[in-house]
């Protein structure tokens, strides 16, 4: 049996009484005046901080010997590899459709490109 999903009434009506519970109980909701961001006006935004950039660039550490081992491995995967043999350039038979003189298919036919 598949378990029915609350409508967006069902949900509201649910809201309304959670909220209603919560006020009957002493709680207390602030009103906050429309057009209000939880943005602070004087903080600039992320996207402009330079607080990313402000320290020295860090030194990379090197690690030749990891570098070695890696190259040593695709090398060997290289090596290993079975040349796949190319397929023959040998002309076959293939079909080719004729039409008529309105554009119209007629019938297909099979057609040896072989010269000689």
């Amino acid at each position: 049996m598949v378990k029915k999903l609350p409508s967006k009434a069902d949900m509201r009506a649910q809201l309304e009484r959670e909220t209603r519970r919560y006020l009957d109980k002493g709680g207390k909701v602030d009103e906050i005046p429309r057009g209000t961001s939880g943005a602070d006006p004087l903080k600039s935004p992320a996207f402009r901080s330079s607080a990313l950039f402000n320290q020295p660039r860090t030194p990379r550490t090197f690690v030749p010997e990891v570098v070695a081992a890696i190259e040593a491995r695709r090398n060997e995967a290289r090596l290993k590899r079975r040349r796949v043999p190319k397929r023959s350039r040998l002309p076959s038979p293939r079909r080719k459709t004729l039409y008529d003189d309105f554009g119209e298919p007629i019938r297909r036919v099979w057609v040896d490109d072989s010269k000689g």
